[in-house]
C-alpha cells in the first residue's frame, strides 16, 4: 500500500509516518516505480508505536518495545519494562500532587491577599512561594 493509504489505515498523517522513518521507529520500505510501498507489517508497527505513545512511553522506550516484538522477547521482559515505566508514572503523579497542593495554596492565598492589587504584587508571582523555595 502507498503511504497515504497506510496513513489512513493507521489513523496517522503522512508526515507522522515520515517522522517515524526519520527517527528509526519504522523502516522505510522498498520503492516500486519511485514510490514507497508498505506491507501489513508497517501497519502493525505504526499501531504499536501509537499504542506505546498513548501509554506515554518515550521514543527510545518505544524503540525498545518494537525491538522486543520483532525479536520475540519473552513477555516477562516486557512486563519488567512496563513495571519500570509504571514506577516512573507513579513518581510523576506524586510530584504532580505536590504541585497541585502548592498551586492551590497560592490561589487561595491570592484570593485572601490580592484583592484588587496589580499582578507584580500577587502572591502567586512572589519568589519563595513555590515548591522549590528555601525553607524560612
Amino acid at each position: 500500500m502507498r503511504i497515504g493509504v497506510l496513513a489512513k489505515a493507521a489513523g496517522v498523517s503522512v508526515p507522522t509516518i515520515r517522522y517515524y522513518e526519520s527517527i528509526g521507529l519504522l523502516m522505510p520500505p522498498a520503492r516500486q516505480g519511485g514510490q514507497r510501498v508498505y506491507g501489513e507489517q508497517a501497519l502493525g508497527a505504526i499501531r504499536l508505536i501509537r499504542h506505546c505513545r498513548d501509554l506515554d512511553f518515550s521514543i527510545d522506550e518505544t524503540r525498545e518495545l518494537l525491538a522486543s516484538v520483532q525479536g520475540c522477547v519473552p513477555c516477562s521482559e516486557t512486563r519488567t519494562f512496563a513495571e519500570k515505566h509504571l514506577g516512573a508514572i507513579r513518581t510523576k503523579i506524586a510530584e504532580l500532587r505536590v504541585l497541585e497542593a502548592t498551586v492551590a495554596s497560592l490561589v487561595s492565598g491570592c484570593e485572601a491577599t490580592c484583592s484588587g492589587s496589580v499582578a507584580p504584587d500577587c502572591v502567586i508571582l512572589q519568589p519563595g512561594c513555590g515548591p522549590h523555595s528555601a525553607p524560612s
